[in-house]
C-alpha cells in the first residue's frame, strides 16, 4: 500500500515579526522635539562666543605694547651729522654669543667728565634721541645712547616694558663693568616712557647718584582704558606695560632733575617727586638753558671719575 505524504507548510522566518506581542509599533519614525534642537545649537553658538571673546583678550594681552610703544628700525641719523664724535658699540651678549643691543659711545673731550645713561623714549629709535644728545653733551658729559631690543638695530622682535627695562639694566652694566665708568661718576637720563625705566634703574642701584627726567611720561593703563582697541577686553585685569611713574618717583631718594619743554604742563609725577628735586621749565627746548641746569646739576652730585678709571675710548 503506498505511503501517503502530508505537505508540511514553511515555517515562518524567524525575523518576520520582531516585535514582542504586546507592542505597539504602527511603523512611523519619532520626531526630534525642536526645542532640543535650539538649546543646542544655543550651546554651540555660546561657546563660539566665549572661545572668541578669549581669543580676543590673548591677541589683546600679546599686542598690548602697541598701545604705549612706537619702536622703529630704521636708524636714518648718526652722530656725525650733529657734529659729535662716536664709536658704535655692540653690547649685551645673549645665549646665541651674539650681542643684541646696539649703540653709540659718545665721549666727551675731557674722558674724565661725568657720564650720562640715556634712555631715550619708546618712539622711534635712537637717532630721533640724537638732538637731545647734542645738547646733553654740551654740558661736558660722556653718553651712551643705545636701542633697546626691538629698535633700531638691535636684536628682539618688539619691545615690552619688561624687555626695556633688563637693556636699561645690561647697558648700566656695560658702563660699569665693560668701560668702567664708576657709578658716582654716573648719572641716568630717562625720556619720555624711559622716564619710569630711569626711575626703577636708580631704584635697584642706590649707588647712582644723580637721575634727570625730561617730558616724563607713564602710568599708561587709565589711557589704555580710553582707546578704542581696549573698549572689549577687561583693560584692569590684562593691561601689563603701565611703565609705573609717580608712585616709584615719589619714594626714590636720589636726586633728580625733573625737566619739562612745555611752559606749565608739569607732570603730576613732578610735583609729587621726593626731595632732593629740582625742576626746570624749558618752553621751546631751549638747549642753552638745558646746558646750563644739566650742568649745575652735575657738578651738585656727580663725581668726576678718576684718570685712572676713565671710560675706554
Amino acid at each position: 500500500m503506498p505511503t501517503k505524504f502530508t505537505p508540511v507548510r514553511p515555517s515562518q522566518p524567524r525575523h518576520a515579526n520582531l516585535q514582542p506581542p504586546n507592542s505597539q509599533y504602527t511603523g512611523e519614525f519619532e520626531l526630534v522635539d525642536p526645542r532640543f534642537l535650539l538649546k543646542g545649537l544655543g550651546a554651540v553658538l555660546a561657546f563660539a562666543l566665549i572661545l572668541a571673546y578669549l581669543t580676543l583678550c590673548v591677541v589683546f594681552y600679546q599686542q598690548q605694547w602697541q598701545l604705549v610703544l612706537h619702536p622703529s628700525r630704521e636708524v636714518a641719523r648718526a652722530p656725525d651729522r650733529f657734529g659729535l664724535n662716536y664709536v658704535e658699540v655692540h653690547f649685551g651678549v645673549d645665549a646665541t654669543g651674539e650681542p643684541q643691543l646696539d649703540g653709540w659711545w659718545l665721549p666727551s673731550d675731557n674722558p674724565t667728565d661725568p657720564t650720562i645713561l640715556l634712555l631715550h623714549s619708546g618712539d622711534g629709535s635712537m637717532s630721533a634721541a640724537l638732538p637731545l644728545a647734542r645738547s646733553l653733551h654740551d654740558a661736558n658729559v660722556n653718553i651712551l645712547l643705545f636701542d633697546y631690543r626691538g629698535f633700531g638695530h638691535s636684536g628682539g622682535q618688539h619691545p615690552t616694558e619688561d624687555s626695556m627695562q633688563a637693556d636699561a639694566e645690561t647697558a648700566y652694566n656695560y658702563l660699569t663693568a665693560e668701560r668702567h665708568v664708576p657709578a658716582a661718576s654716573l648719572a641716568v637720563f630717562g625720556e619720555g616712557s624711559a622716564a619710569a625705566l630711569a626711575v626703577k634703574l636708580c631704584s635697584t642701584h642706590g649707588q647712582i647718584p644723580a637721575l634727570a627726567l625730561m617730558n616724563a611720561d607713564g602710568d599708561f593703563e587709565p589711557r589704555a582704558a580710553k582707546d578704542v582697541r581696549s573698549h572689549f577686553v577687561p583693560v584692569r585685569l590684562l593691561f601689563h606695560e603701565d611703565f609705573p611713574l609717580a608712585v616709584p618717583l615719589s619714594a626714590l631718594a636720589t636726586p633728580k632733575l625733573l625737566i619739562s619743554t612745555d611752559k606749565g604742563s608739569a607732570l603730576a609725577a613732578f610735583k609729587t617727586a621726593a626731595d632732593p628735586k629740582m625742576t626746570v621749565e624749558l618752553p621751546g627746548s631751549d638747549a642753552n638753558r638745558l646746558e646750563s641746569a644739566l650742568s649745575r646739576f652735575l657738578d651738585s652730585y656727580v663725581a668726576r671719575a678718576p684718570a685712572t678709571l676713565s671710560p675706554n675710548p
